[in-house]
């Protein structure tokens, strides 16, 4: 049986100026894709007006809420104590946004309690992914 978690989080989007403005996301964790985390923001928080999902390995959370993490499109660090920050690469330029990070961690948390790190099983995730590259060939 998949597992499906989800849990609103306060982000703050930081702007060219340094303001902080207030942006709603969900996270969300799917035992089926037991190596993946995804956070989800609304229409009204996106450029073009249509909800944005941003899928990330769950090992790269873990890692960047102890330091700097990250290669490619999603980089990681914590800020302080109590702030985490997310810098999304896309062709249409770059995000940073900054969390919480106990609601981070707590997330964390629960997706471990659902699969242990280290418990993943690929094998249907794998085969899953080749099935959505390659069809029926």
């Amino acid at each position: 049986m998949d597992i499906s978690l989800e849990q609103p989080a306060r982000a703050h989007l930081i702007t060219a100026e340094e303001q902080e403005l207030p942006v709603p996301a969900t996270l969300r964790y799917i035992s089926a894709d037991p190596l993946a985390v995804h956070i989800d923001f609304p229409p009204e928080a996106a450029l073009d007006g249509e909800q944005v999902t941003w899928t990330f390995g769950r090992a790269l959370l873990e890692a960047g809420l102890r330091g700097p993490a990250g290669t490619g499109d999603v980089h990681i660090w914590p800020c302080g104590g109590g702030r985490t920050i997310m810098e999304f690469h896309s062709p249409y330029g770059l995000a940073l946004l900054q969390f919480d990070t106990p609601a981070l961690r707590r997330f964390l948390l629960r997706t471990f309690a659902v699969v242990a790190p280290g418990q993943e099983d690929v094998g249907a995730a794998v085969e899953a992914g080749l099935n959505s590259l390659f069809g029926s060939v």
